[in-house]
């Protein structure tokens, strides 16, 4: 076992797990440092448990993993901030997200990061994803800049990995947010 790979362990854990056929299963990031392959396996294997009538409970730290999930939860030191399908959770925080292709991105995330409008700015290979809370605000202050030539906006919905940063950072000033 001390020479198998990542997936082999995490695959093996997951038959030991289910040996006594539980009603519900706990997984605390069941895919950490397996191969894309054998991670696709493993949620093809969650799901099909949870089709079953198991209940799966995982925990993770990768968005394109929540958004596998049929219901999750963000939760920030002990409190639940947000719980709801990925769709709903998202919809819940009423962000605007800009996405920018073209010239001198990283020059314009520094400009991006001095408006008060823009709470967030991510790269995205070469995408850079600006997002904020206030949509006419942010249209306003990012006006100038989209009139400059050699790049491209275009409004974009948030993604989970959006959602999560605004509420880590606004985690304080929120009241949790539950969406049914």
């Amino acid at each position: 076992m001390g020479t198998s790979s990542g997936g082999w362990k995490q695959r093996l854990a997951l038959a030991a797990c289910l040996l006594h056929d539980p009603q519900l299963l706990l997984l605390d990031e069941p895919t950490a440092g397996v191969d894309p392959k054998a991670r696709r396996d493993f949620w093809e294997e969650l799901h099909a448990l949870a089709a079953r009538g198991m209940t799966v409970l995982v925990s993770t730290h990768y968005m394109d993993e929540a958004e596998r999930c049929m219901k999750l939860g963000y939760i920030l030191n002990g409190r639940l901030l947000v719980q709801g399908t990925a769709q709903e959770v998202i919809a819940s925080q009423s962000l605007t997200t800009w996405a920018v292709t073209g010239d001198d991105l990283p020059a314009l995330a520094t400009r991006l990061h001095d408006l008060p409008s823009v709470e967030q700015v991510a790269a995205f290979g070469t995408v850079l994803h600006v997002t904020g809370t206030d949509h006419e605000q942010m249209q306003r202050e990012l006006g100038p800049l989209m009139q400059e030539p050699g790049r491209k906006w275009t409004e974009v919905e948030p993604g989970l990995e959006d959602v999560f940063i605004h509420l880590m950072r606004s985690a304080g000033e929120e009241p949790v947010t539950e969406v049914h």
